[in-house]
């Protein structure tokens, strides 16, 4: 009974703030829906270095609320916590990208790995082991995992990272989303996201079964690295290498496929 009267209670709010720009409608969306803050900051910070305070990511998350609030259309065919969950993830990655935190070597050794895991693909036709891509690197394979583990607790290597790919709103939307359906924008639109999507499916398909696995159980089974690494017996630093290195390959793939 109570969950009904909470729905009725924000289908009224939704229709006064849109019909009228009733602002005090919109505060209490914004309140109502603040959880959905608090559950991506805390989702986002676990993977993120110490020195990152959650109460900065929900402030910045807030931002992303309100923004999806005021341009969420009530006659799309998409759950608004949905809809929302994509903006509040955008604005906490647009500001930490803002402040330019990640190291430059940081950004450098990803850069380089992906370019290494790109010619070796080419080369080889099939995703290339460690042992593989540390002799491309030149280094050894401690090296590389290393390496790895760095850029993983220094930068948002995630498939929740905003990609080079607009909406119909303007949006920019992420990797993630392109797995997902974002609801109906125009026809072009509907095709362009129809084609990364294709293509993120074809990439995540060719990964080797353990990235495969961990790519599902973080992304759709919402489990955190921790989590994962007691599912499949092995060390949350583990696991942690093994996400990284999946993200890295599928944004070589889909970037080498641009060019």
């Amino acid at each position: 009974m109570e969950t009904n009267v909470k729905a009725i209670e924000l289908k009224d709010m939704w229709r006064r703030y849109k019909s009228s720009g009733d602002e005090r409608a919109r505060e209490r969306l914004v309140v109502a829906y603040s959880p959905l803050v608090k559950y991506v900051s805390g989702r986002m910070a676990s993977g993120l270095p110490a020195h990152v305070d959650e109460a900065d990511l929900i402030s910045y998350g807030l931002v992303g609320l309100i923004n999806a609030i005021e341009r969420f259309e009530l006659e799309r065919e998409i759950k608004f916590e949905t809809y929302a969950i994509t903006r509040i993830k955008g604005a906490i990655i647009d500001e930490l990208r803002s402040l330019d935190w990640v190291p430059r070597s940081v950004r450098a050794k990803a850069r380089e790995i992906e370019r290494a895991n790109a010619k070796l693909e080419h080369r080889l036709q099939r995703a290339p082991t460690d042992e593989e891509m540390a002799a491309e690197l030149g280094i050894e394979v401690q090296d590389f995992l290393a390496s790895l583990l760095q850029i993983s607790n220094s930068t948002i290597a995630a498939l929740d990272e905003l990609w080079t790919v607009g909406d119909a709103s303007g949006d920019q939307v992420s990797l993630l989303d392109t797995l997902q359906d974002p609801g109906a924008p125009d026809p072009a639109a509907v095709m362009d996201q129809t084609e990364l999507k294709d293509r993120v499916a074809d990439a995540i398909a060719r990964l080797p079964e353990r990235e495969k696995l961990v790519v599902a159980l973080y992304y759709y089974e919402n489990l955190t690295l921790r989590e994962i690494g007691e599912v499949l017996g092995v060390t949350e630093s583990r696991i942690s290498q093994l996400h990284t290195k999946a993200v890295l390959r599928l944004r070589s793939r889909l970037t080498d496929d641009d060019r």
